[in-house]
């Protein structure tokens, strides 16, 4: 079969897909916003009242263009016409920590700039705003043809990609592109963005609002976390992307969002409009079975061991809780939502149902070139797996010891010359030290070496083992031994003598135990993990690019259960639309969550004597004032969060959480813990979003920070019926 007939063939298997999918009206769902027609009048019977163009739109402003990538991983979007931007509050976390200190403790405290001139720069942070996205699956794989082998066509993919975002991106001015494959490779998709560099520090709660309940509460519900923290883009005279300067000017959006301050009320439409990062909704059961069985319970084990050390220094010293604020939170939040995933995933008995689903997609494949893909795919991930646990416990490991990887980053900065010569970036060294003795505590580094290094010495099998660590455990005779000698002996422990570094000192910093040990284990995962790994991974890619297609057809002709199952292609960081409705839930039997949470619940969880559930005094006197403003609800309570049946992941952190009217009513931030398994599987009667409702953002910055004037830069309006 030709390439034109094979494009043909999968372009009417995806149309009819989407077509069918419309018959079945679940809130499942990560949706592509040019593709958005295609869902519009399911929205519109759920409640919306605007058009398909309102939310995307390359002609005319959109909602689309008040909505940004914030950073790498987060969603913001614009809430006034000077450029005012709001995210959540963890989102913005590692730029609060980095202007705190235990003179200004931004992270305790709070901070709050009453005018533009106390608006603070982030060094390397940037926002980007998506200029339109289309489908190029013809340019991308223009002169591949049929029986072509998988290297050839990844070559043709990426040569032809290049090429693409060279062409969209000539004019420079900010853009930047991707190329992005969807559905395994049977799609791709050009993503066109505007990044602008210069982003300050606005406002942002203290962390006993914005981290209220901590690591305790997060991923549950009932939730009453303040979590934004309020940034403003700058740009230069003429409205374009600029580097940081004194003459920047706030930026002029085209768009940005309307907020709603009549509430919300169960059953109300709602829909997240943001960037999701990776789900894997079509992952076969084998790939489900490693990480409920193995995957993820070694990796939450070995992040317990950090969190309790990492734990225990913070609670004897302010300063290391602030240096370790944003790194604690960075390791509790993924080794949390683990352990729901695993509780999900077992009981939905999510590998039962998809090995069922599997043995029907095989009766409907007998005879066609679908046959056997199940089995196919099961063998690759049975070879894959050991590789895989391997790459885990090294990321878990010895990829996490903090002071190898500071010495693997000042050895980068070491080059030679043709001639031989060695050079040295002192003043970049100068500035990667600063940031990391600002943030380190020795102490800290070291229990969680020996911690994680032992548990790779007694869980990784020894076919597997690094021949680096075998020789030095022949060596040094322990993990502990082995430890101190690292920490007593490199001088990357000393501030000093990382300063004195100079271009003749290459010998030095090559042979320092730190170094040596981040830069074997990167030759060990490079040479004999990383290789193997990725040769399965591309044939398990090319399974997966069949298997999709085959799973497209057989739900367009199959009269069994799995007939018109929806598709939309996996989360990978791009920007989609994702609809529901407000909406409580059962976690179990005889208990049932109302949806929306107040202050009340603030006050009963409210401690002195611990840190997270410690509110500032100030929130505790308006409380018992009733002193709300025009801030509090029909029942005189002030709404603090509420959840919703919106399909979200990481990277929706921030987005924005929009009405039937496509106003702004809530910033979305976390999902319930019991459903965290809807990365690989969506339950619709157990999966929520959890969001802070806007009217509480509203009021912390009115009541507690008194920063009206910022609220004054926004346009506030009520819409009348729900």
């Amino acid at each position: 079969m030709k390439i034109s007939d094979i494009m043909k063939r999968t372009l009417a298997i995806f149309v009819l897909a989407l077509a069918t999918g419309l018959n079945i009206h679940a809130d499942e769902g990560m949706w592509l916003p040019s593709l958005i027609s295609q869902r519009i009048d399911d929205m519109k019977l759920k409640g919306f009242r605007l058009e398909a163009e309102d939310i995307y739109s390359i002609n005319q402003a959109s909602l689309k263009d008040a909505i940004v990538l914030f950073g790498r991983g987060c969603t913001g979007e614009l809430i006034s016409g000077e450029g005012l931007l709001i995210t959540n509050h963890h989102c913005g976390y590692s730029q609060i920590q980095q202007h705190s200190s235990v003179d200004h403790d931004y992270l305790r405290d709070g901070f709050w700039a009453m005018s533009r001139e106390e608006e603070l720069p982030n060094k390397g942070l940037t926002v980007s705003f998506l200029e339109r996205m289309e489908d190029v699956t013809a340019v991308v794989l223009k002169g591949y043809e049929d029986g072509m082998d998988e290297d050839t066509r990844a070559g043709i993919v990426r040569t032809n990609s290049e090429a693409l975002i060279k062409e969209v991106t000539a004019e420079g001015n900010g853009l930047r592109a991707t190329v992005e494959a969807l559905y395994y490779g049977n799609q791709y998709f050009l993503f066109l963005y505007r990044e602008y560099q210069d982003v300050r520090l606005v406002g942002a709660p203290p962390s006993s609002i914005g981290k209220f309940g901590g690591d305790t509460d997060n991923w549950m519900w009932p939730r009453h976390t303040g979590d934004f923290s309020i940034f403003r883009i700058y740009a230069d005279k003429d409205n374009n992307p600029a580097a940081y300067s004194k003459d920047n000017v706030p930026y002029r959006p085209k768009k940005y969002f309307k907020i709603s301050t009549s509430g919300v009320q169960e059953g109300d439409f709602t829909f997240i409009y943001g960037f999701p990062g990776r789900t894997q909704e079509y992952i076969h059961s084998e790939g489900v079975r490693y990480i409920e069985e193995t995957g993820d319970p070694h990796k939450i084990h070995m992040r317990t061991l950090r969190l309790e050390i990492m734990n225990r220094y913070q609670n004897l010293s302010q300063k290391v809780r602030i240096q370790y604020s944003s790194k604690n939170a960075g390791v509790a939040n993924a080794w949390k939502k683990w352990q729901g995933e695993v509780k999900g995933i077992k009981k939905m008995k999510t590998v039962r149902k998809k090995q069922e689903y599997e043995r029907y997609f095989e009766t409907w494949a007998k005879g066609s070139e679908y046959e056997g893909i199940t089995q196919r795919i099961a063998a690759l991930y049975e070879e894959q797996h050991p590789y895989v646990f391997a790459a885990d416990y090294y990321s878990e490991s010895a990829r996490t010891i903090e002071i190898a990887n500071f010495a693997l980053k000042i050895a980068r900065l070491y080059t030679m010359d043709k001639d031989s010569a060695w050079h040295f970036d002192s003043l970049k060294a100068a500035d990667i030290s600063a940031s990391f003795f600002k943030d380190y505590h020795l102490p800290i580094d070291k229990e969680c070496f020996t911690a994680v290094m032992c548990e790779y010495d007694r869980n990784m099998p020894d076919e597997f083992k690094a021949g680096f660590h075998k020789a030095m455990m022949e060596k040094h005779g322990s993990i502990q031994s082995w430890c101190d000698h690292i920490f007593a002996t490199t001088l990357f422990a000393d501030q000093g003598k990382v300063a004195e570094l100079k271009a003749e000192d290459h010998a030095k910093v090559f042979t320092d135990p730190a170094f040596e040990f981040c830069n074997k284990f990167l030759k060990w995962y490079h040479n004999d993990i990383k290789p193997n790994y990725d040769r399965i991974n591309q044939e398990l890619q090319l399974a997966y690019r069949d298997y999709m297609r085959g799973q497209m057809e057989f739900a367009s002709s199959s009269n069994c259960i799995y007939a018109q199952r929806e598709f939309y292609p996996d989360a990978n960081l791009t920007l989609r639309v994702a609809y529901g409705h407000i909406k409580g839930y059962s976690p179990a039997d005889g208990v049932y969550y109302t949806p929306s949470s107040t202050i009340k619940g603030i006050m009963e969880k409210d401690n002195p004597e611990i840190f997270d559930y410690n509110i500032p005094q100030k929130l505790r006197d308006i409380y018992n004032e009733k002193d709300y403003g025009q801030w509090a609800d029909e029942s005189g309570e002030i709404p603090v969060c509420f959840i919703a049946t919106n399909h979200t992941t990481g990277g929706n952190s921030g987005s924005p959480v929009i009405n039937a009217e496509g106003h702004l009513i809530g910033l979305n931030f976390d999902r319930v813990w019991e459903g965290t398994m809807s990365d690989i599987v969506f339950d619709p009667d157990i999966c929520r979003n959890i969001s802070l409702d806007i009217r509480y953002v509203l009021f912390i910055i009115d009541k507690i920070a008194d920063a009206d004037h910022l609220i004054e830069e926004m346009t506030l309006c009520h819409d009348l019926a729900h």
